[in-house]
């Protein structure tokens, strides 16, 4: 199983130059018009300079051609006009090319039609077409993922393959048999190094199955996700949020935020009764990407977040980062700009080395980078650290109420999941700032999102534009039935059986006259009035719950049927996490750090291996383990809970203690 970020760096970067665009016959400007929306309001107008487009106008080609929205033939596609633009392609080397015909939702021909001619007049050229990649309205933003598509096409098939390729080597090297494999390797005859490898290009080592994350909280084998690269933009931290989600439902937690804090940026999403959230409105960089994907908002607020003074003097935290080289002050490797980990470092905060004393860290180093920011904008400098950390906290915070309060959920309802090497560092102040009821440190919080990856089901997304005020059940039925049947083929390419293919299906809906859609899970089973009841039920209660209101019983306000999707699911079987025996001895530091918490004071450290089931540790602490480091402020309590995540609450908060625990007081 592999999560990877290939794709969203090269987003991320806007390394897509290299990119042409077919498109109907007079809407080469569908790049440039966009959207009316302008960043921060529209009292940003006069000083917002547009950015340019993924594609320029000047590698866009149209062809004739036309449908309507029923997908029925208004003018014939023009098969001159299609061979003119695959030469000119051609001719200027262009290899990446996205195609987006208007209305090729509804029927797929023209679009196929273009594709089978830039493969016969250029046949180097990777093509995505938009009828594949988002079978759903709205020409813009179909546009832009199918372009997005063919952008990273042929970065992630060399990835893919090259992964793939030093996957066979290394099962055949160690003595591993060779089976017909994804395809997914390298050339027929290469080694990673150059050699020769037996077997070729169709083989794989035994027992060596290569899947790769998606976004949308499946994962999907190689072979298939080369087809498919857009799913996988935001494969890497999809997969922390669903590991996430395991360990809180497995200790009776099945609705909490999930916070993943890396060196650079922090990754926060919600999950509800045990599934995250997910959305067909999100984005990459500047790049909107209307595929099912898992809700994640991520802030530059990391371990590695640089600390700046405006012009104006004032305090910044990010989001620039130092990354790990050469990293921060106290790594020693030559970085030259106070960070965050350097705060928390000078405050005693977490210790004097990495990795269990692995990576000792420069303290003297941090201590002085700190100081000369604290003369620079007229400060101590412990409350120059702390206004660092503050920053940061409130940076995340920010996060967490974009993912929660501006989606209609009430942010105290959720206890919240820290993991990630830096994500428990904040968590007394975040439980503060948003009134968090509780947070959860699960064991060895760096593994989360190695450990969801052995989490995730196979899964696959269809979609069907489907725009009626008056369903036709029958009409809907057929559409299901085809999109199931579409899913049902890849399961069956994925080694399903029949019988273990589950297929969930939503649908999404608006009230007459409005420009956005409210997605819903639809029943299973067949399409009567009462499963259109329970659907239209489902709808009022989501708009009510996002938006404060809705319309249920007033007839003035139809509702429109816009997308109906089907998922199709091979699920596998999770991992499950047992309890642990309960300790009777009270924890034991193994010694005591000078530590800033609102003032200089020792704090116990204690060692999170020796710590058992029902030990409670009041502040002010320190818990280090390998991977991570949880600081306890005063005023706080943590209890080793049955499975061994560490839960922080306020002390004297409801939950707080509880029977059978040990205190360390």
């Amino acid at each position: 199983m592999h999560g990877t970020t290939v794709a969203t760096n090269q987003l991320l970067e806007e390394r897509v130059a290299d990119l042409g665009f077919v498109t109907t016959e007079g809407f080469e400007f569908v790049l440039e018009i966009a959207r009316q929306s302008v960043p921060d309001g529209y009292g940003n107008s006069y000083f917002w300079v547009k950015p340019s487009r993924i594609v320029p106008v000047h590698r866009i080609r149209t062809v004739g051609g036309r449908l309507d929205h029923t997908g029925a033939e208004v003018r014939p596609f023009d098969e001159a006009g299609a061979v003119a633009a695959a030469g000119w392609f051609r001719e200027r080397e262009i290899t990446a090319i996205g195609v987006c015909f208007l209305h090729s939702y509804t029927n797929p021909e023209h679009e196929l039609r273009m594709r089978e001619i830039l493969e016969r007049e250029h046949p180097e050229a990777v093509v995505s077409i938009s009828s594949d990649v988002l079978r759903e309205y709205r020409e813009y933003e179909r546009s832009v993922t199918t372009l997005v598509d063919a952008a990273v096409k042929p970065t992630m098939r060399r990835y893919i393959a090259n992964l793939s390729g030093r996957l066979e080597w290394s099962a055949l090297t160690a003595g591993g048999s060779a089976v017909p494999g994804d395809g997914a390797s390298l050339g027929d005859g290469a080694s990673p190094e150059g050699g020769a490898v037996p077997g070729g290009a169709a083989v794989r080592g035994a027992g060596v199955p290569f899947s790769v994350m998606k976004s949308n909280g499946g994962v999907l084998s190689a072979a298939e996700v080369v087809h498919q690269p857009i799913t996988t933009v935001l494969s890497g931290p999809a997969a922390g949020a669903l590991g996430a989600a395991l360990v809180a439902s497995t200790a009776g937690h099945p609705s909490v935020i999930t916070l993943d804090g890396g060196g650079t940026s922090t990754d926060v999403a919600v999950v509800v009764d045990g599934e995250p959230s997910l959305t067909t409105e999100g984005s990459v960089g500047r790049y909107p990407c209307k595929i099912p994907m898992i809700d994640i908002v991520t802030v530059g607020a990391g371990g590695g977040s640089i600390a700046w003074t405006s012009p104006e003097g004032t305090l910044k935290v990010g989001p620039r980062s130092a990354g790990a080289d050469p990293g921060p002050l106290c790594y020693g490797r030559g970085g030259t700009e106070v960070t965050v980990t350097d705060a928390h470092v000078f405050l005693g905060r977490i210790p004097p080395h990495l990795l269990g004393g692995e990576i000792p860290l420069d303290v003297d180093a941090a201590r002085r980078g700190i100081e000369a920011l604290a003369g620079k904008i007229g400060l101590s400098p412990e409350r120059t650290a702390a206004g660092i950390l503050e920053i940061s906290a409130f940076n995340q915070s920010n996060a967490i109420r974009r993912i929660t309060v501006k989606r209609g959920l009430d942010v105290r309802d959720f206890p919240m999941v820290a993991f990630g090497g830096s994500g428990p560092l904040l968590v007394c102040r975040l439980i503060d700032i948003l009134g968090l009821p509780s947070v959860i440190v699960p064991p060895d919080p760096g593994n989360v999102s190695a450990f969801g990856l052995l989490t995730v089901d196979v899964k696959n997304d269809y979609v069907r534009t489907f725009v009626t005020r008056d369903l036709s059940l029958d009409d809907a039925a057929a559409v299901f039935g085809e999109l199931e049947g579409q899913a049902a083929e890849a399961l069956d390419r994925e080694g399903f059986a029949a019988e273990r293919h589950v297929y969930a299906r939503s649908a999404d809906l608006r009230y007459y006259g409005q420009a956005y859609e409210v997605r819903v899970s639809a029943p299973a089973g067949p399409l009567d009035e009462a499963w259109r009841a329970e659907v239209l039920d489902r709808f009022h209660e989501a708009h009510r719950r996002l938006y404060g209101y809705g319309y249920r019983d007033d007839p003035r306000h139809g509702v429109e049927w816009v997308n109906l999707r089907v998922s199709g699911i091979g699920p596998i079987t999770r991992p499950t996490i047992g309890r642990r025996p309960y300790g009777s001895a009270a924890p034991h530091p193994t010694g005591t750090r000078e530590v800033f918490y609102d003032e200089w004071g020792p704090a116990p450290i204690h060692r999170r291996a020796d710590l058992t089931p029902g030990a409670t540790i009041p502040g002010p602490a320190v818990i280090e383990e390998y991977g991570s480091t949880l600081p306890v402020h005063p005023g706080f309590t943590v209890t080793v809970d049955g499975f061994g995540n560490l839960e922080v609450r306020r002390t004297g908060a409801p939950g707080e203690g509880g029977e059978g625990t040990v205190s360390g007081r």
